[in-house]
């Protein structure tokens, strides 16, 4: 879905319908349109915050690996309290919010962020990697990035 920014630009909101269950210690969020992904939050706000980042993580990913995302139901067609029977939750206190996220956006702030670390290595390999035009930063997210899948 396609609206305006305040910026005059156009920014791409993805909204789907989350089901929120008021709970003993907080709040539980699900998103039926999304194999049930699930999140929870010790207050409303809480589980608003924690709902946003949920749903922009899976959005994320599924774009990133090139998997389908289904297309969001509309509001009126979620029924809280069908939902909490077959999650054999409390539907007394649930409803249905849209929650918005623009995916881009998010994870140009909490997903692809860029950190500055500062590291030793040997003068030796330093005008070595330099006479070679190695981009050090490169090559240290690669090899990071390798012995983290390696786990």
């Amino acid at each position: 879905m396609d609206s305006a920014n305040l910026r005059g630009g156009i920014t791409m909101l993805s909204i789907y319908p989350a089901c929120f269950f008021k709970e003993k210690r907080g709040y539980s969020v699900v998103f039926p349109d999304l194999n049930w992904l699930a999140t929870c939050g010790s207050n409303e706000k809480d589980a608003l915050n924690k709902a946003v980042d949920c749903l922009a993580g899976y959005l994320y990913i599924q774009k990133k690996e090139n998997e389908k995302i289904p297309a969001p139901s509309k509001i009126s067609a979620i029924s809280p309290e069908k939902i909490a029977k077959e999650l054999d939750a409390n539907g007394a206190e649930a409803y249905v919010c849209m929650v918005s996220v623009d995916v881009e956006e998010y994870a140009k702030v909490h997903f692809e962020k860029s950190v500055r670390k500062t590291l030793t290595i040997p003068a030796w390999l330093d005008r070595a990697a330099q006479e070679k035009k190695i981009n050090f930063s490169q090559t240290l997210q690669e090899a990071l990035m390798e012995k983290v899948r390696a786990r």
